[in-house]
């Protein structure tokens, strides 16, 4: 199946990702992973739910942790352009035969929640409160120095019909890989922001979250971590990486905490804000779209996902492999 043609007129207006909620069953254990050693923001903090933000950030939190006896992840965040644009997303989805419902969210303003044609839940708000700037507070400046949060990787059963879903809503195709052999999608990124992308979906047991994204400041700031996590007793959750992908040309690593939840750290993409921006095609067999330098992906990278609570997985329908390391 082709990529689809940008879609520059949606029928609601998507600005990026906001954020997301990942339940986890040590909350002290996560705090010390995310705050102390990624060194992201603490928001709000109780028994229950830490609410975390990057050094940039102005909107509350990017990243919800929430004590639970099982780990999971919950829906992802987008924020709208305007409080219409959440009326013109409920009559859509609504119109697509797909579930919608207005939640009440702590620290947003108006919620809807939905989900989308494969079962990934997703929430979309126009408001969240306002915080001061921090960016230039230099002494919080520690673990990788997040500074914001850049994106999601999600495993999907069909990338074909995820891409054409988010694609009818304004999501653009920035880049793809494709199994010459059947001409499917194996995986593609797509983004409202006008970087690489702010959704991507990979060929796998789905859906699941494969991965969140933090930007951070410069290449060195991930080394830096490395030497951080190497000696501070969590070299085991070291995943993948560094390197530097084919596809984004960005500089990346791979890490988990202590739930397993993957997180990427990742800088050095490029701009995509141009309406007439042609995607860009890799080969599924080309080892240099995953890694242009640096070791291959393990197997976990491929394999292993965080649930979505309540949502049941299911088989791609796209039967490809990619190259491993061995």
């Amino acid at each position: 199946m082709p990529v689809p043609p940008h879609n520059l007129y949606p029928p609601f207006n998507v600005v990026r990702l906001s954020h997301v909620e990942l339940d986890v069953t040590d909350l002290a254990r996560s705090r010390a992973f995310y705050v102390d050693t990624l060194g992201l923001q603490v928001t709000h903090e109780d028994g229950d739910v830490i609410a975390l933000r990057g050094l940039e950030e102005r909107s509350h939190h990017c990243l919800v942790l929430r004590r639970s006896g099982a780990a999971a992840a919950n829906a992802l965040g987008f924020r709208v352009y305007d409080e219409p644009d959440l009326d013109k997303a409920h009559d859509w989805l609504a119109g697509h035969g797909l579930p919608v419902a207005w939640v009440e969210r702590p620290w947003q303003g108006r919620t809807l929640a939905t989900r989308d044609p494969q079962g990934i839940p997703l929430e979309f708000h126009a408001r969240m409160d306002a915080l001061a700037p921090i960016h230039q507070h230099y002494k919080l400046y520690r673990g990788v120095r997040p500074l914001r949060i850049d994106h999601f990787n999600c495993f999907t059963r069909d990338v074909d019909a995820s891409v054409a879903f988010y694609n009818a809503i304004g999501f653009r195709v920035t880049e793809y890989t494709e199994d010459e052999e059947t001409k499917r999608l194996w995986a593609a990124w797509m983004h409202r922001k006008g970087g690489v992308h702010d959704l991507a979906f990979t060929n796998g047991r789905g859906p699941r979250l494969h991965h969140v994204a933090f930007w951070a400041p410069t290449p060195l700031a991930i080394i830096d971590l490395l030497d951080l996590m190497s000696t501070t007793g969590w070299l085991a959750n070291i995943e993948r990486g560094p390197g530097r992908h084919g596809i984004s040309n960005a500089f990346f690593l791979y890490v988990r905490d202590p739930d397993g939840h993957r997180i990427e750290l990742y800088c050095s993409d490029y701009l995509t804000v141009d309406p007439d921006l042609e995607p860009i095609k890799w080969d599924l067999k080309d080892p240099q779209r995953q890694t242009l330098w640096g070791a291959p992906a393990p197997r976990s990278w491929f394999e292993e996902g965080s649930l979505f609570k309540g949502v049941e997985v299911g088989e791609a329908t796209l039967s490809a492999l990619p190259i491993v390391a061995p």
